[in-house]
Parts: C-alpha cells; structure tokens; sequence
C-alpha cells in the first residue's frame, strides 16, 4: 500500500533523527536531506523496513551549486512492491565531494555512482570500483560541473564543433 511521503518520513526520522533533515515539497518528488556518512545506513533501513520497501534505486546523480559552494548527491527511489517514491538528498564540499556508497543496497549503484564520479566528480566512499565510465581514463575535468571548461582538443582531436542550432538545411 502507497504511503505519503510526510508518514515515509516520519518512520525514518523516527530511526535516524539528527541524520535526516525535514520533508522538502518538490514538483518531482518531495525530498528528505540525509547526512553523507549515514546515507548508506538510512538505504539500507528504507529498503528493509516492511512499510517502506524502496527495492529499486531508480536514479542517482549529482547537481553542482557552485554559488553555494556545494554538490547535491540525489537518490530517486521508488517501491515496487507498494508503489510509492521519494526522493533523498545529500549535501557535500564541491571542493572534496564525497558520499558513502549505496552499492550494497541497490546493485544500480555501482554504476550511477560511477557515472556521477564521471561526470561531476563525487567520490564514494567504499565503492569497489569507482572509476570513469563515460569518458576516458586521462580525462580532464568534470563535465557537469558548472564551471568546466572544454579543452579545444583530446590528443589531437578537435573537440570544437559547430552548433546544430546553426546548421543550414543540407539536404
């Protein structure tokens, strides 16, 4: 049975307290804030508990707010088995953002997270083989950043384009 995500976050604050922050209202999905170093124990507890069942980890990415001198690591999960989902959120240093690994809750996570060290640069914490899925190993940088920059080239590939928006119809 579906539960409101005010009642999926009165249980887990009820277990973890200081470690989850309020319910945030959100037009994608309310949210919860959870400390970084207790983000793998408040999975582990919302896929576990009879009344939660969050069985998969639908997504996982991170946001730079470099304004806020902050990278936001979210989790969308989601219960097959009552049909319910939220969204969870951990705040990190953008200059050392790092993260406890989930790998050992939701087998998704190894390459989410993977992709998100990728492309944001999070590091997680226990992750048993966190390296670059996307782009290649001597890679520079972190696209999703808000501040990166693209090198004009890659080992003497061009990497500057021209915009599609640009384009002539060529037909």
């Amino acid at each position: 049975m579906s539960m409101e995500t005010s009642a999926i976050h009165k249980l887990v604050h009820a277990e973890f307290a200081a470690a989850v922050g309020p319910l945030e209202p959100c037009p994608y999905g309310d949210s919860i804030e959870v400390d970084a170093a207790r983000i793998a124990d408040v999975a582990a507890f919302m896929k576990s508990h009879d009344d939660l069942r969050f069985d998969s980890l639908s997504n996982l990415t991170g946001v730079d707010f470099p304004d806020r001198e902050k990278i936001e690591v979210v989790y969308e999960l989601y219960s097959y088995t009552h049909g319910h989902s939220i969204v969870l959120k951990v705040d990190s240093p953008r200059e050392a953002p790092t993260a406890k690994t989930v790998c050992g809750v939701w087998r998704a996570a190894e390459w989410l997270e993977r992709e998100a060290y990728d492309l944001v640069g999070i590091i997680f914490q226990g992750h048993r083989d966190l390296r670059r899925i996307l782009l290649p190993d001597d890679w520079v940088g972190f696209p999703l950043r808000k501040d990166y920059v693209e090198a004009p080239d890659y080992h003497g590939i061009s990497t500057v384009r021209e915009s599609i928006l640009n384009i002539e119809n060529r037909h």
